[in-house]
């Protein structure tokens, strides 16, 4: 199984969607993070915030962080292999470097009964 490892600048929460001005980015990248662990790819992420020990044991990661500073982040690896930095790659990335299909990028709607908030619906 191929593993996809994302190294996140420091955030307040593990995926940076949270507060009153979320990144759409951020949102469609944790989407597509779902679409991979949902077609079998073991998916881990790590804040720097939240988790600063796995940037220090990963050394690929460490070098990079000595050398450039948090500039670099995000990363993206796959396999131990940095494919993206700097930035939030897209679905059809992913497709690319995986081989895979991807289905069309798009965030995932809830389904009936109860919506976002369960059966009583939201708050």
């Amino acid at each position: 199984m191929r593993k996809i490892q994302v190294y996140d600048k420091p955030m307040c929460c593990s995926t940076g969607i949270c507060g009153t001005d979320v990144d759409s980015a951020l949102v469609q990248f944790a989407s597509d993070l779902e679409w991979l662990k949902g077609s079998g790819y073991q998916v881990e992420r790590f804040n720097l915030a939240q988790q600063p020990t796995a940037f220090v044991e990963n050394q690929v990661v460490h070098g990079l962080l000595s050398a450039e500073g948090t500039n670099c982040l995000p990363l993206v690896l796959i396999d131990g292999v940095i494919v993206s930095r700097n930035s939030y790659p897209v679905r059809e990335a992913f497709s690319g470097w995986l081989g895979v299909q991807g289905s069309k990028a798009g965030l995932p709607l809830a389904k009936p009964p109860g919506g976002c908030c369960g059966a009583t619906g939201c708050c």
